[in-house]
């Protein structure tokens, strides 16, 4: 089985196009297991961004969750 950074990966490599179309970008952090809290940082753009807690709540955690049932919530560094 993939480790969990892995999958997350996989998860962000079909995000990242649609960020990248604004200069922004998402990086795996860290995932903290005893709250299943995984962490990103949104680069470029997406760092400053106005919307970027709705590019992650609506968008990025949302396929996370999906696709990924031990991460719980994802936050940003």
């Amino acid at each position: 089985m993939d480790s969990l950074q892995t999958r997350v990966e996989n998860v962000l490599n079909k995000i990242r196009p649609h960020l990248e179309k604004d200069c922004g970008g998402v990086e795996f952090v860290r995932f903290e297991a005893e709250t299943r809290t995984l962490v990103l940082r949104l680069t470029g753009n997406c760092a400053d961004c106005p919307l970027s807690m709705m590019t992650l709540r609506g968008g990025i955690e949302r396929f996370i969750l999906k696709d990924i049932p031990e991460v719980r919530r994802v936050e940003k560094e």
